[in-house]
């Protein structure tokens, strides 16, 4: 099949777009606003950009109080979301009110962060403390707003689990990363396979 993205016309249940761009990390964001006020969300548009020095990244349709939040303070902390940790990943989705921890009511316990303010999530074997770089408004092809935000940040400290480095590498499949699908599905990464970059011929 083939459909014009720019109207639609797939004729299915669904969009698929979010199927195909799959699986999406997921930056479970912490951010606190200047009254010391705490958000816990998760963004499934979500990636690292580039590594000298780490930068990541996530776009918020709308604004958003993790947006808001870091916009005001300029700080935020990416947690990995889990296997162990999904179902409270997934409570932290559920609208709330701006002010609402949704770290606590998750039942999550935080962790103070080393080098920004907003604290990191207790149980998450890795955690990235950032520094906004810049946020990116989006406009389509016909230059009109979007509703829709890059927020770019400099990673300037991680956290990582000890149990999870194995022979000097951190070892991702042990600590179960899930990752968004199209729809309501998730997955989960349990294994991985090695290949070796050929040499330039």
């Amino acid at each position: 099949m083939f459909y014009d993205a720019r109207i639609n016309d797939h004729g299915l249940p669904r969009d698929p777009f979010k199927a195909i761009v799959a699986p999406r990390p997921i930056g479970w964001i912490t951010s606190m606003n200047a009254k010391g006020e705490i958000n816990l969300a998760p963004y499934s548009f979500f990636n690292g950009v580039c590594s000298r020095p780490p930068v990541v990244m996530f776009s918020s349709e709308g604004q958003k109080d993790s947006f808001a939040f870091i916009q005001e303070t300029g700080e935020f902390v990416c947690n990995l979301a889990t296997w162990d940790l999904r179902d409270a990943m997934n409570k932290t989705a559920a609208p709330m009110a701006r002010g609402v921890n949704e770290m606590a009511a998750a039942g999550l316990e935080p962790a103070p962060s080393r080098l920004v303010k907003p604290p990191r999530v207790a149980a998450s074997p890795c955690a990235l403390e950032c520094v906004l770089l810049q946020i990116v408004p989006l406009n389509d092809i016909d230059g009109r707003a979007l509703d829709a935000y890059v927020v770019f940040g400099q990673v300037i400290g991680v956290h990582i689990d000890d149990r999870f480095i194995r022979d000097g590498f951190l070892d991702t499949a042990a600590m179960k990363p899930i990752a968004r699908n199209g729809y309501l599905n998730y997955a989960v990464v349990e294994s991985e396979f090695r290949m070796v970059r050929p040499n330039r011929a």
